[in-house]
C-alpha cells in the first residue's frame, strides 16, 4: 500500500467547510480585502487542514514551477468565487451568473469513488482519486452547496448586513433571523453607526434586531 492510503482523510465537506472556504476571502470590517490564500501553499495547507488533501498530495504543489503555482492558485480562486456568486444569488433571491453555474458544475465532475478493501481480514472504506487531487478536493467543497440546493435547505444561507464584512454563513439561531457574522463585533458596530447617524438626525429611532 503507498503513502496515501495510510493517511487519516475525511475525503467529505460539509456546508460548514464550504462557507469556511468561501470566507478565506473576507473584508476587514471596513471594506479593505483580506485574501488568506495568499498562496498556493496557504491554500493546499487549507484544503489539508480541512481533511480534503493529503498532506503527500500537497507536497508536489509546493514542488510545481512558479507559472504552475501560479495557474492553480488561481484556479482555486475562481472556484471560490463561482461558489460564493452562487451563495450571494440564493440570498439576494436573483439568478445566479452562468459562468458560475458553468464553473461550479465542472467541478462537480471531478470527485474521488469509495471502495470497499479488506485489510487484515477487516472490511474498511477508502477512497480513491478518478482524477487530480485539488480537483477532488474542490469538487468535495462544490458538492455540499449543490445538495443544499437540492434539497432546498438554503433559506437559511446569509451574508453579513456589515457591508464593510460581507460574511457568509448558515443562520442557526432558533428564529433565523440573524444579521450578522456576529452581534458582538459587526452587530454592534451596525448599532453605533445608526445611534451616530440618529444623534445627527439622519435615521428615525428604530431599533436593530439582532
Amino acid at each position: 500500500m503507498d503513502e496515501i492510503e495510510h493517511e487519516d482523510h475525511r475525503h467529505s465537506a460539509s456546508i460548514e467547510t464550504t462557507l469556511d472556504f468561501l470566507n478565506t476571502a473576507e473584508l476587514d470590517g471596513s471594506g479593505g480585502p483580506v485574501e488568506h490564500l495568499s498562496t498556493l501553499n496557504d491554500a493546499s495547507a487549507w484544503l489539508v487542514e480541512h481533511g480534503l488533501l493529503y498532506p503527500v498530495e500537497a507536497r508536489p504543489l509546493a514542488l510545481a514551477n512558479i507559472t504552475r503555482q501560479d495557474h492553480l492558485l488561481a484556479h482555486m480562486r475562481a472556484a471560490r468565487a463561482a461558489l460564493r456568486e452562487v451563495v450571494e444569488s440564493i440570498v439576494a433571491g436573483r439568478p445566479a451568473t452562468a459562468s458560475a453555474v458553468a464553473t461550479v458544475n465542472t467541478l462537480l465532475r471531478a470527485h474521488s469513488v469509495v471502495e470497499l478493501v479488506l485489510t487484515d481480514g477487516a472490511l474498511e472504506a477508502r477512497h480513491r482519486h478518478l482524477g487530480d487531487p485539488l480537483e477532488d478536493a474542490l469538487a468535495q467543497l462544490a458538492a455540499p452547496l449543490v445538495e443544499a440546493v437540492a434539497v432546498g435547505e438554503t433559506v437559511r444561507l446569509r451574508i453579513c448586513a456589515n457591508d464593510g464584512c460581507r460574511w457568509v454563513f448558515e443562520d442557526t439561531s432558533p428564529t433565523g433571523r440573524r444579521r450578522w457574522c456576529s452581534m458582538a463585533s459587526c452587530g454592534n458596530r451596525a448599532k453605533a453607526a445608526r445611534h451616530r447617524a440618529r444623534q445627527r438626525g439622519q435615521l428615525p429611532q428604530v431599533p436593530i434586531k439582532p
